[in-house]
């Protein structure tokens, strides 16, 4: 077992599956008598496992959550900065094979270089039969999901729900406050129960603070 797999929680059956993954274009250019292959097919198939496996993660563990926030969501997990932050704690910019042109140049550190290397890892473990789900689990969705837990709670559907439970109680949001120039907007919103205002949030969209309003009221209203 080398020290990258007792990183990665797993032992490859076919190992030059894992070194095709660490094998960037640079290297393989260099190298053609060789007839090595590089890393970017793995790349390829990786991108379409790691969104496959967000995807059905957020599916399954954040049911209020509508169609727009999970892709955004998404789309953050799976961007070359969550990448690259994965390559970084498995410190595997040491493992790569770069040419001598990438070599000097920082290719070893370079974000783009380094989450290349996660998805072609990730469709590695995943064409060695491997459990790939498990290890994007370990690699992406675990750190993140303290940073994902806000984001990825309903507060307005929760609301909802609460004041449902209760016969003829009416929500009403009402946009109290706008300021800040066009590009950098905050907007003030309350959020009335029956009337009563119960909570009051600011955000970036009228959606963001209506969020916060009913994240407010929420909380008032259990107590």
């Amino acid at each position: 077992m080398t020290e990258l797999e007792k990183k990665l929680g797993y032992v490859f059956q076919d190992p030059t599956l894992l070194q095709t993954a660490l094998t960037h274009s640079s290297y393989a250019n260099e190298n053609r008598r060789q007839e090595l292959e590089c890393n970017e097919r793995l790349e390829f198939l990786g991108d379409a496992v790691l969104g496959m496996t967000v995807a059905e993660w957020l599916f399954r563990h954040c049911r209020r959550l509508p169609e727009g926030q999970m892709t955004k969501i998404r789309a953050e997990l799976v961007c070359e900065q969550s990448l690259a932050a994965a390559a970084q704690e498995l410190e595997l910019g040491s493992d790569l094979r770069l040419g001598h042109g990438e070599e000097l140049s920082g290719g070893r550190t370079r974000p783009s270089i380094l989450a290349d290397a996660v998805e072609a890892i990730i469709a590695a473990v995943y064409l060695d039969g491997g459990d790939a789900a498990a290890l994007i689990q370990r690699l992406i969705l675990a750190p993140a999901q303290a940073r994902l837990r806000p984001a990825a709670t309903d507060y307005k559907t929760a609301l909802q729900e609460l004041v449902q439970r209760r016969t003829g109680s009416r929500i009403a949001y009402m946009l109290t406050g706008e300021s800040g120039p066009d590009h950098n907007k905050q907007f003030t919103v309350a959020v009335a129960v029956n009337g009563e205002v119960r909570g009051e949030g600011t955000g970036r969209s009228k959606k963001e603070a209506e969020q916060a309003a009913a994240h407010q009221a929420l909380e008032e209203l259990k107590k």
